[in-house]
């Protein structure tokens, strides 16, 4: 042993206590990251134990926003804080300390003279920091977000204290890879659920024709326009009446454009409550309203790089109408219950049997929004235009449910393609497919036994004293009412209230009897 080399100076109880301290702080950083994955919950804890053992006044994690990569306050402990510094506010985009870090990935220590130089935009000046420490969060040569220190009191921090905080950012950066991991994880099976349950229910809602039959003039017209809009990615507004195929087209508008690999998510305004329709289209977090267990992805998260189909878009409310139009307008929405801003690349196309144009006017359905729909607007004849197709329809639907039942059917009687042929067919394909399928289940050989007596007359005003049947004096009742109301439905003074109906009820009737207001 050297007798020349100098004797180490004893560490005072103080300097021990302080050492302990210190790894007692990053023993219980350690713990919880292995124990906790929930970052929010995490960084809240951690800033809380740095801010007590630095002696601090304020400490907070800043993280990158995915969406324009802006630093965002993931996490804040500032008791006395005047509010400028809080959860989930942006880090002002002016150059300053902590972007600096987060550019650099070094750390900075500045003093009350220092702090004084900076931009009074600067949220540590705005809340009279006199001391500040921001360091990077690193992780496998990754900078992940800033760890910011404040002391409202004049005591800088020591190059000694910005080491500690150094290896507190390290162990700080691990959980915050972990937890971002873990919640790319949760959200993608999450995301990946949904899409299965949602599939699995196209699989059982879709219809029976996976093609769209004929050679008629109108329908060769549709398909032009179909062939015409689908490359683009153009918004498409389908209009006509009930049951002529609205959401195949849609299909092959999607199946013919570059998206065809992507989800195709199909939502029926109409048939989702008010209330949730803003859940059904743009999702909502845990605890949002009541009932909202967990979290839910909208249908126009799951179609990024898809299409989103809304059938009956005359339904929506006009309180979820703006929401909407931002979405066509500037790509972004947020989840009910958060105020995080998401992204998305749908394309949408819509459909409709109402008149949108005389609902603008009638001041239920908004201008803006009717232009930005009606982009590339296609109409689908029904199925009366369309004569010419029906003895394909015919025999595509006896061949398909024929094959379904096991049965061999190749003869269908004249007499019945002839009254196929020249009747009016009200609820157009739907309900021609709808008599086929019957046909087949009553046809016990080769020969279709088509039920003629379910092809209703249509109401005659020349025939006084016919009798009425049932549908008939409903069907009646039903336009009458609607006259009365001016053809609204929903709402205190709509048909449905004075029918004493709720609003689905009326609808799914007005369906069946083939009732729809004339389009222009």
């Amino acid at each position: 042993m050297d007798p020349s080399a100098p004797v180490p100076t004893p560490a005072t109880p103080a300097e021990l206590r302080s050492d302990n301290e210190r790894l007692k702080l990053l023993l219980d950083l350690n713990n919880a990251i292995v124990s906790n994955l929930e970052l929010r919950d995490l960084l809240r804890a951690i800033s809380a134990s740095v801010r007590h053992m630095m002696k601090c006044d304020s400490v907070g994690v800043a993280l990158p926003d995915p969406n324009d990569q802006r630093l965002r306050i993931h996490a804040v402990d500032f008791p006395e804080g005047r509010g400028l510094i809080r959860e989930e506010g942006k880090v002002p985009a002016a150059e300053g300390p902590t972007n600096r870090v987060f550019r650099i990935g070094e750390p900075i220590a500045l003093d009350a003279r220092a702090l004084a130089a900076l931009d009074a935009s600067n949220l540590a000046v705005a809340e009279g920091f006199h001391a500040l420490c921001d360091v990077p969060l690193v992780s496998r040569n990754r900078t992940l977000g800033v760890l910011c220190l404040g002391r409202l009191h004049d005591h800088p921090f020591t190059g000694d204290e910005v080491e500690f905080v150094r290896q507190v950012a390290a162990q700080v950066a691990i959980a915050v890879e972990n937890a971002l991991a873990y919640k790319q994880i949760a959200e993608l099976k999450d995301k990946l659920a949904q899409e299965k349950l949602y599939l699995e229910d196209e699989i059982r809602s879709q219809m029976n024709f996976d093609s769209i039959i004929g050679r008629s003039e109108p329908l060769q017209k549709l398909l032009q326009q179909v062939e015409t809009v689908a490359p683009t990615d153009s918004t498409v507004l389908i209009y006509g009446e009930t049951g002529v195929g609205k959401e195949l087209v849609a299909r092959a508008i999607h199946n013919l454009s570059s998206r065809s690999k992507n989800a195709f998510v199909k939502l029926n305004c109409a048939a989702i409550p008010t209330g949730l329709l803003e859940s059904e289209m743009f999702g909502h977090e845990r605890g949002a309203f009541t009932g909202a267990i967990a979290q839910r992805i909208g249908r126009f998260e799951l179609a990024s790089h898809g299409t989103v189909f809304l059938d009956e878009i005359g339904e929506i409310p006009l309180e979820l109408q703006p929401k909407l139009l931002r979405v066509l307008q500037e790509r972004e929405f947020e989840r009910l219950g958060s105020s995080r801003t998401l992204r998305t690349d749908a394309r949408l196309i819509a459909s409709t049997n109402r008149d949108l144009a005389a609902m603008v006017k009638e001041q239920k359905f908004r201008m803006d929004l009717y232009y930005r729909l009606e982009v590339f607007p296609i109409y689908v004849p029904p199925l009366r235009e369309r004569q010419q197709d029906i003895p394909l329809l015919v025999r595509h639907f006896v061949q398909q449910f024929a094959r379904r039942m096991n049965k061999t059917i190749d003869t269908i009687p004249s007499e019945s393609m002839h009254a196929l042929l020249h009747y009016r067919w009200p609820g157009n394909i739907r309900e021609l497919q709808n008599l086929i399928e019957r046909a087949v289940i009553l046809s016990a050989g080769p020969v279709l036994n088509v039920p003629l007596a379910g092809l209703h007359a249509q109401p005659n005003s020349d025939a006084p004293n016919k009798q009425e049947t049932l549908e008939e004096v409903e069907r009646r009742k039903i336009l009458e009412v609607l006259k009365s109301t001016g053809w609204v439905v929903s709402g205190p003074r709509g048909a449905a209230a004075a029918l004493g109906l709720k609003r689905s009820t009326l609808q799914f009737r007005m369906e069946k009897l083939g009732i729809r207001k004339s389009l222009p």
